[in-house]
């Protein structure tokens, strides 16, 4: 990307643009050994004791679909991240950014999901943010998670060492999470099993 282009949907989608984005602008002007690993969560070593720490943004539309909603994919997309290290999530930091008219009734399924899930992962939500825009400056919702565990198997677990050999776990089926969402987003009615 050179100067005067525009920062495109595309570019906070995960896939091609995304990581060009990251490669081309922000590792050369934050680049560490932590942040070069390229890894949904960092390995840190904190006096001996190694920790996976991460941090997601949720801004999923509709905020409500068939098997899940926004904060149980802040919660559970946190704890994934974790888990991806054979870490074993223990914290998790909760910041929601609203926006102004959002009906209270919506905001309290949210806070109350992401309770639920928090107990059914077993992780703590230690500490928190909340801001109000006003309207229109953000679509309804927008939430923030860091987390952190520590590390139970001492293996460095990462796509780059992925050999032809070695076992995948899938938890759920791919991509339904994916067409649930756009199924809502789009009025679709599917039979999504998730």
């Amino acid at each position: 990307m050179s100067s005067g282009q525009k920062i495109s949907l595309a570019h906070g989608g995960g896939g091609r643009h995304m990581h060009d984005l990251i490669k081309e602008l922000f590792l050369p002007k934050l680049s560490n050994p932590i942040l070069r690993q390229l890894t949904d969560s960092a390995v840190l070593d904190l006096e001996g004791k190694q920790l996976a720490f991460t941090t997601d943004s949720f801004v999923v539309s509709p905020l409500f679909f068939k098997g899940g909603d926004i904060g149980k994919l802040a919660i559970c997309g946190t704890v994934n991240d974790l888990v991806m290290l054979a870490s074993h999530p223990e914290f998790i930091s909760l910041a929601m950014i609203i926006e102004e008219g959002l009906d209270y009734d919506i905001l309290e399924m949210i806070v109350d999901s992401i309770a639920s899930n928090a107990r059914k992962e077993k992780v703590c939500i230690a500490t928190g943010d909340l801001k109000v825009v006003e309207k229109g400056a953000c679509d309804k919702i927008f939430i923030n998670t860091s987390g952190i565990g520590a590390i139970i198997k001492d293996k460095d677990l990462s796509v780059k060492n992925i050999r032809p050999t070695d076992e995948i776990i899938i938890t759920g089926a791919i991509g339904e999470h994916g067409l649930s969402v756009l199924a809502g987003r789009k009025g679709i009615k599917a039979t999504v099993i998730v």
